[in-house]
């Protein structure tokens, strides 16, 4: 009789136990896509500012480890330190400004990545005349949350979308 109340009651626990297993987990809560969004404007004028300082250093602090820069004509750059020579190159000019426009971020709903686009004008030398030049284009970023809640760029694209005209 023992055992027959011992299997009673082990069937009792493994069958509590499986109903438990069924159910779902407790719903996560909804990211603050709006406040993420904020953040990532807030984070591309900091960037832009800094580049417009000609502060390479802190314009490409911006960048996830493994973040990939593609700009139009050139090869793929991956990582900051590429990103780095880029920036830091492009800073050299005295004229090298940026400006955008239309800005428009897009956060997923599990608030871990978002695109941010916008239209650029950058301003530099030309390499023959030394004059003011202006080129327009798209930039696209992606960026991911990182380990510490932060939003670092992941990729990066710049593409012009006529040649740079003098001012």
């Amino acid at each position: 009789m023992k055992l027959n109340r011992f299997a009673s009651g082990a069937l009792l626990v493994l069958g509590a136990a499986s109903l438990a297993a069924c159910t779902k987990p407790a719903a996560t809560a909804k990211a603050d896509t709006s406040k993420a969004a904020d953040a990532i404007r807030a984070d591309v004028a900091k960037l832009v500012a800094e580049f417009n300082a000609h502060d390479a250093k802190a314009a490409v602090a911006h960048d996830a480890p493994d973040v990939v820069i593609m700009f139009h004509g050139t090869p793929n750059a991956v990582g900051p330190m590429a990103d780095l020579m880029i920036t830091s190159k492009q800073v050299e000019d005295p004229l090298a400004k940026v400006a955008v426009r239309n800005e428009i971020v897009d956060v997923a709903n599990s608030g871990e990545m978002a695109v941010y686009r916008a239209d650029y004008a950058y301003t530099m030398s030309d390499p023959k005349t030394k004059k003011p030049i202006t080129e327009r284009g798209n930039w696209l970023i992606g960026y991911k949350t990182q380990a510490d809640g932060s939003w670092k760029i992941a990729w990066n694209v710049v593409s012009n979308t006529a040649n740079a005209t003098e001012q």
